[in-house]
């Protein structure tokens, strides 16, 4: 955290032996402040997003969008990661080292993964898109993990346990005639002062576990959504995560803050009214 930033530590509440932060409304301000500056970053780098740009450019652009707001990349430098965006690219699920030789083709599908801290505070946020038209498979692999992390979203509310956000998560997905394959292991994550922390969010399970959802948690919803088999490898680079058969994945994440009024995304410009419409939720702006 930053230097003189905070006037006292976060509150933390146990659950099972781990430390979970609770944030105050001023706190959860301002992370509101470090989400809208990694919403204006991934809007950048997405409309910078056409055959022939390298990752390495489009991770200029965000580091430059982050900065340029008087914050910090998170990524860069985190744990000796090179990148201010993890960039993954058709069948790399998450963790994408940016290149500046590595150009985008058409019809290419890239997730972009950002994050920012300002004021000593986190926000964290990815979407997937493609280079040109999507093919009709595309386009459906990122609409149902865009629904559901949506899903999962709405889901986070005072009162509930943690794994309702997973089995929404789940059930979104399942709820296709194609049978689309949830990455095991890797999830969302609590996130506040640093930018993971506990609780560890899957992306399925059974509802009703967990500890229990309060104000003032901020949780990161990242759902992985693979075309084929779910199966995941590590690359020898020590990052990049790819699907074993080689089929497409897609990636989103947001920022939420659950708040007394019902979920926050402090990622989303609009703070999620339009993604949580359909579930009938009307979230802070």
């Amino acid at each position: 955290m930053s230097a003189g930033i905070l006037t006292r530590l976060p509150l933390l509440a146990k659950w099972s032996g781990r430390m979970i932060q609770i944030k105050t409304p001023q706190e959860i301000e301002l992370m509101r402040g470090a989400g809208l500056v990694v919403a204006r970053a991934i809007a950048a780098v997405r409309a910078a997003v056409r055959p022939g740009v390298t990752t390495g450019e489009l991770d200029a652009i965000a580091e430059d969008t982050i900065r340029s707001a008087g914050a910090i990349p998170s990524f860069l430098g985190y744990h000796g990661f090179t990148g201010s965006i993890c960039a993954s690219i058709n069948d790399e699920v998450v963790h994408g080292i940016p290149d500046p030789q590595r150009a985008l083709a058409e019809g290419d599908n890239i997730s972009i993964d950002c994050g920012a801290i300002l004021q000593g505070w986190h926000g964290d946020s990815a979407v997937t898109v493609t280079v040109g038209p999507p093919s009709v498979e595309d386009a459906a692999l990122i609409a149902v993990t865009e629904r559901s992390m949506w899903a999962g979203l709405a889901r986070a509310v005072a009162g509930g346990r943690l794994t309702d956000i997973s089995a929404a998560v789940e059930q979104a997905i399942t709820a296709e005639s194609h049978p689309y394959g949830i990455v095991d292991h890797y999830g969302g994550h609590g996130i506040g002062t640093e930018m993971h922390q506990d609780p560890h969010v899957l992306n399925y399970g059974r509802p009703g576990r967990g500890p229990r959802l309060v104000p003032g948690l901020a949780l990161a919803i990242e759902p992985m959504v693979t075309v084929g088999d779910p199966a995941t490898a590590e690359l020898e680079d020590g990052w990049t995560v790819v699907t074993k058969d080689g089929s497409r994945a897609a990636h989103f994440e947001h920022t939420v803050a659950i708040t007394p009024e019902g979920p926050w995304v402090l990622t989303a410009e609009d703070g999620g009214v339009a993604g949580l419409a359909p579930f009938g939720i009307t979230p802070r702006t």
